[in-house]
């Protein structure tokens, strides 16, 4: 028992170290808390800091000696102060690229973020002379730094648009750059932003999903393929197999967004299959040609199938409204669906043998569906039927009964 109650309150001690170190005196939030605007906001923020947390205090980034009362003396040959922003990345680096000084904080946080950064895009430009690039406080923050598991961290996924989209939807930041800033805009309406910001679905791509983080860089035409594989494998694989890999390679088309474009990604349908002009097929595949009939096929097959479902799908739902239990075949009728968008998933290996394959798997439930569906509504049509005869039958009997009471009361 004695044991027992000293590892708690040895584990409560150590609980409370970070809590501790924020409690010890400290001039530099002494100081900072007493001053205005700008220089007011890091003793305001640093509470909720992660490094903070960690018990960390202003000298392990910035130097000096806190415990000193006077500015001079707090600021001692150990100070070091602001960096300059074009110095931001490497001296977070100082510690975060110190393998041995993070495992005593967190040892499962990466320690190779700065030699990402040195090779993105901003990494590069920063190598240049150009501060106007994203460093480490951009996207992180300064002084109210947060785990990006932190549903109010800038880092947390559904905050990453945002995040991004603070430089690269300023038109007027971005102008020097030549580059579009409404990538921001189109996200919104893709279906990527769909599931991550109406269904809070937290595997959802965002911008660091397909360009990176630290190491973040435009996909090239050759490496988008690879970069849309990681959620979508077996499409990758179908295409890799297709007709259109060597056709795509030889143009120097990007794979996936051919089709599909990059940040406004819209929920995909047999309307971009076809001849129409809303297909996509038609952009390169002239009339006519084998490409263009294949198309058509395919969309044919398609929309053929997916119309049945939908009949069969009606029908059931108008006999569960009439009251007939159709549970079994509406069950049934999601295994149907299922081949579907597997068949639907095959578009990408341009094979219609195996399209016309995996839709012949389902061609028996969809016809045993049908005709349940079919008896369901014989069902009702029986029991609407059956009802108005009870009914009538019900009715007459009253007006024999009324009568003979009538009858009955008459005087003799």
């Amino acid at each position: 028992m004695t044991k027992k109650i000293f590892s708690i309150a040895v584990f409560s001690a150590l609980s409370l170290l970070p809590l501790a170190a924020f409690a010890q005196k400290n001039s530099c939030l002494d100081c900072h808390s007493g001053l205005e605007a700008e220089l007011k906001a890091p003793a305001m923020s640093f509470a909720q800091d992660i490094h903070q947390q960690f018990g960390l205090t202003c000298k392990d980034c910035h130097g000096g000696n806190p415990a000193q009362a006077s500015e001079d003396k707090a600021k001692d040959k150990t100070f070091k102060g602001a960096p300059k922003r074009t110095q931001i990345p490497e001296f977070c680096a100082s510690c975060h690229s110190d393998a041995a000084y993070m495992r005593t904080f967190n040892p499962r946080l990466r320690v190779d973020q700065f030699s990402q950064y040195e090779t993105s895009k901003h990494g590069q430009l920063l190598k240049k002379g150009d501060a106007k690039v994203a460093v480490c406080t951009d996207c992180h923050g300064v002084h109210g730094i947060q785990t990006a598991k932190f549903p109010k961290s800038a880092t947390f996924p559904w905050n990453i648009p945002q995040t991004c989209g603070r430089c690269h939807a300023d038109a007027d930041y971005m102008k020097p750059y030549g580059i579009s800033t409404d990538q921001l805009t189109k996200y919104k309406d893709s279906v990527h932003a769909h599931a991550l910001f109406e269904k809070k679905d937290m595997s959802a791509p965002t911008c660091n999903s397909c360009h990176g983080n630290h190491g973040a860089f435009p996909p090239e035409v050759k490496s988008i393929g690879s970069v849309c594989r990681q959620c979508h494998p077996s499409t990758g694989e179908l295409f890799a197999k297709s007709p259109h890999k060597k056709a795509f390679d030889d143009m120097g088309q990007s794979e996936c967004e051919a089709c599909h474009g990059n940040h406004k990604i819209e929920r995909p349908t047999t309307a971009m299959l076809g001849t129409t002009d809303k297909a996509v097929c038609v952009q390169c595949h002239d009339k006519g040609s084998k490409g263009y009939q294949a198309a058509g096929e395919l969309k044919t097959l398609l929309d053929g199938f997916d119309a049945r479902i939908q009949k069969e799908g009606a029908t059931l739902v108008l006999a569960e409204k009439k009251g007939v239990e159709v549970s079994e075949p509406a069950y049934r009728l999601q295994e149907v669906n299922t081949v579907l968008v597997s068949a639907k998933n095959l578009v990408h290996g341009l094979a219609l043998d195996e399209i016309r394959k995996k839709l012949a798997e389902g061609e028996q439930t969809l016809a045993d569906v049908g005709k349940a569906s079919a008896a369901a509504l014989d069902e009702a049509k029986f029991r609407r039927k059956g009802l108005i005869i009870a009914t009538f039958f019900l009715a007459l009997f009253g007006l024999a009964l009324f009568l003979k009471i009538r009858s009955m009361r008459k005087p003799a």
